[in-house]
């Protein structure tokens, strides 16, 4: 088969505890590039906290932020899918997590909203690369284009919370709980649109390129990339991946610590 598209997570997958993208993954993703095979990102992560890793790599064209609630360009500014969450839902969200004293977190396609500094701020300045906007309580929810929301539990009482918070829009939203090597212990819950999935994304993505879906590789390691190893010709998962997540890949590659990717890219792309 020759693919056309590889699609890529980064926790986990493209990034290890470290931090950084080893020169093996690097090596391995400049060569599938100079193939001719587009690569894009599919990631939880907001578009501004892939900035520096679309460059560092060298990479153009469109990539898949918010668990796939939106595919952009960032570097040009264009969009081609994308899934905001509903108004009337974020003012919800943002009523009850005052009610019950929860840091939510808002983000649109080009800014992070933060009513305070927390540790969650700190993180994402420090190992995200993205610098929050403080925004007055009185106006967090009125924001335009909201895409994602997110709420961090550094702990089990903290986790109970937030599950509780779950809880309270099952069915109105769609969570997805992610942890980074980086962070081990830590959740990172994802709150997107009840629509939203890696997979729904990564079809409008292959309509715009005109790539078939049998063209596509995926890589991942999250539990966020079941719907992109469903959609998707070719899933491949980290050796670092949940049992449930390696259940429904075709291939499983070797750990992030050791540049599975790169192992997965030469045995399938190059």
């Amino acid at each position: 088969m020759t693919y056309k598209l590889l699609v890529i997570d980064i926790d986990g997958t493209l990034i290890g505890k470290d931090g950084i993208i080893s020169t093996q993954d690097r090596e391995a993703l400049a060569k599938a590039c100079h193939s001719g095979v587009q690569v894009s990102l599919s990631t939880g992560r907001a578009s501004q906290a892939c900035l520096w890793i679309i460059d560092q790599l060298d990479l153009d064209g469109y990539h898949m932020f918010f668990d796939g609630a939106l595919v952009s360009d960032p570097s040009q500014g264009k969009e081609v899918y994308s899934q905001p969450l509903s108004k009337v839902v974020v003012k919800q969200m943002v009523e009850l997590a005052h009610r019950h004293n929860i840091d939510l977190e808002l983000y649109s396609a080009t800014h992070y909203f933060a009513e305070r500094e927390t540790w969650s701020t700190k993180a994402h300045r420090e190992f995200f690369n993205i610098e929050p906007t403080i925004v007055d309580s009185a106006k967090f929810g009125e924001q335009d284009g909201i895409i994602k929301g997110m709420v961090v539990a550094t702990n089990p009482e903290e986790v109970e919370i937030a599950s509780s918070f779950c809880r309270r829009f099952d069915g109105s939203l769609h969570f997805s709980w992610v942890r980074t090597p980086a962070y081990s212990g830590i959740d990172f819950i994802n709150i997107v649109a009840p629509e939203v999935s890696k997979g729904k994304a990564l079809v409008a993505l292959a309509l715009h390129l005109g790539v078939s879906l049998g063209e596509v590789i995926a890589i991942g390691d999250g539990i966020n990339d079941i719907p992109l190893f469903s959609t998707a010709g070719l899933a491949i998962a980290m050796g670092n991946a949940p049992d449930e997540v390696k259940a429904t890949a075709d291939h499983i590659t070797l750990d992030v610590s050791q540049s599975g990717l790169a192992v997965a890219i030469s045995q399938f792309l190059l």
